[in-house]
């Protein structure tokens, strides 16, 4: 059985290579989720970032949480907001990555639909984008990197009734857009996800 995150920090404290083992558990999730927030070319540079600065605190890490998983996601959010200085323009670029058209086996495919996506996906990071950053924060940690509202909680450092009562007030925001932005996975999500071990 795999021992918790919070042995291997604690561990790490002693012996600083062991704290290796929490890249390997987290990096392909941390990554995804920077690469979702900024330029490609950008990501894996700020997970290093990530990674470096979580080393240099893991003394402050609270040894009674068993993941690290959220206090990981809690650094990241940090080092994409000083990375960018607007979310706009993250949300642009995630919008224009996802509206490009993939390759299809019939070149006879329309090219509405493409159209559609990209005009759907412009609306959807406008309305995302217009939403007051602690919605809009809450919203993505739960609909692109699902994660529980413990979680999301324990990431922003809030309340599980603010994570609550700020993705309802999100939701509410873009309930106009909920028909074409479930196809794109953006608040498709409607149940808290079951707690992960």
């Amino acid at each position: 059985m795999e021992e918790p995150d919070s042995a291997v920090i604690a561990t790490s404290l002693e012996w600083p290579d062991a704290f290796g083992a929490l890249f390997d558990r987290h990096g392909g999730v941390l990554l995804r989720f920077l690469m979702r927030r900024v330029a490609p070319a950008d990501a894996e540079g700020l997970l290093g970032e990530v990674f470096r600065i979580a080393f240099e605190r893991r003394g402050d890490f609270e040894l009674e949480r068993a993941s690290a998983r959220p206090w990981l996601y809690g650094i990241a959010t940090n080092v994409v907001a000083k990375h960018h200085r607007s979310e706009a323009r993250r949300l642009r670029a995630t919008a224009r990555l996802a509206a490009r058209p993939e390759p299809v086996s019939d070149p006879a495919d329309p090219a509405v639909s493409a159209l559609d996506a990209q005009a759907t996906w412009r609306r959807v990071a406008e309305a995302v984008t217009a939403l007051p950053e602690a919605e809009r924060a809450v919203l993505l940690l739960y609909s692109w990197e699902e994660l529980s509202y413990d979680e999301i909680a324990e990431t922003l450092e809030v309340p599980v009734g603010t994570v609550r009562s700020r993705l309802h007030r999100a939701r509410t925001r873009l309930r106009s857009l909920t028909e074409r932005a479930e196809d794109f996975g953006v608040v498709g999500r409607t149940q808290e996800p079951e707690a992960k071990p």
